[in-house]
């Protein structure tokens, strides 16, 4: 496996895989991997010829009070997961590499970029997808695989790469659970025992949604206030947000249909988690 540090490099990597008349996978984390990170690799490997994974963890998606400067760094033990996996490519640059002095030109998908996670932290999607369009034009793949944790950035980035028809096919895979159904999620690792297990109420929240939708409810507003009341029994937690959207708009709806996107997002003390499902 090689580690590549300049867009040069990858760019002339991937422009040798495909003149080679092979197909490229990207993958982009912020490192700290764990079983999410890894299902992706396995989907772009069981997909395309060569694979991309980029280990960035960009500063333009943090706000001023985040935790950018604590955000787990754990490089050695994510490139040996890497290579275990099959990776060809590592993508590690420095932030001077991805955001060159002087810098002033970003992306934002308006509209879509302040709702959801957009709302709670502005700024966040324009720093998201300002990072993955540097990406998606320095690697050139193929495909680009995302997890459907991060259900609201999936949304934002696809409307970007098709007003920028980039040409790229963006693949999204379901989210990777624990075994007591918490979402993994590289900030799980800031959680104490006791949080570990106060956080299992985003899980409890929404299997307590879909037990409702299953048995017919469609009504946007009365799975909303069954989510509150499970978070209600974990006065630890304190809920960001609960949302019933069009998963391409993020735009509120009011009935449970095809396509829509069940989202919460809550503190667990200090740590902000999310999770979803999609009504198929």
């Amino acid at each position: 496996m090689r580690v590549i540090r300049t867009i040069a490099e990858l760019r002339a990597w991937s422009r040798e895989v495909r003149i080679a008349g092979k197909s490229v996978g990207l993958v982009p984390t912020m490192g700290a991997l764990h079983e999410g990170h890894l299902s992706l690799v396995r989907a772009a490997k069981g997909s395309c010829d060569a694979v991309a994974a980029s280990i960035f963890v960009n500063p333009t998606q943090f706000g001023p009070n985040e935790d950018f400067a604590l955000y787990p760094r754990t490089f050695d033990a994510d490139c040996a997961l890497l290579e275990t996996d099959g990776v060809d490519v590592v993508f590690a640059p420095a932030p001077d590499e991805m955001y060159r002095p002087g810098s002033t030109t970003f992306v934002e998908v308006a509209g879509l970029s302040e709702r959801l996670d957009g709302k709670s932290r502005p700024g966040h999607f324009r720093g998201v997808a300002t990072v993955v369009a540097k990406l998606l034009i320095a690697a050139e793949p193929d495909r680009a695989f995302f997890g459907q944790k991060d259900a609201a950035q999936v949304a934002v980035l696809r409307r970007m790469v098709a007003d920028l028809a980039l040409p790229v096919e963006l693949v999204v895979s379901p989210i990777v659970r624990e075994t007591d159904g918490l979402a993994m999620s590289s900030r799980n690792r800031y959680l104490n025992a006791e949080e570990r297990k106060q956080a299992l109420v985003l899980s409890r929240a929404l299997n307590a949604v879909q037990g409702l939708s299953l048995g017919g409810e469609t009504r946007a507003s009365v799975l909303i206030e069954a989510a509150r009341r499970v978070f209600a029994a974990e006065p630890a937690v304190r809920v960001d947000y609960i949302a019933v959207v069009d998963w391409a708009t993020l735009e509120p709806v009011d009935e449970i249909r095809g396509g829509v996107l069940f989202a919460v997002a809550a503190y667990v003390r200090k740590t902000r988690l999310i999770d979803n499902f999609v009504v198929e």
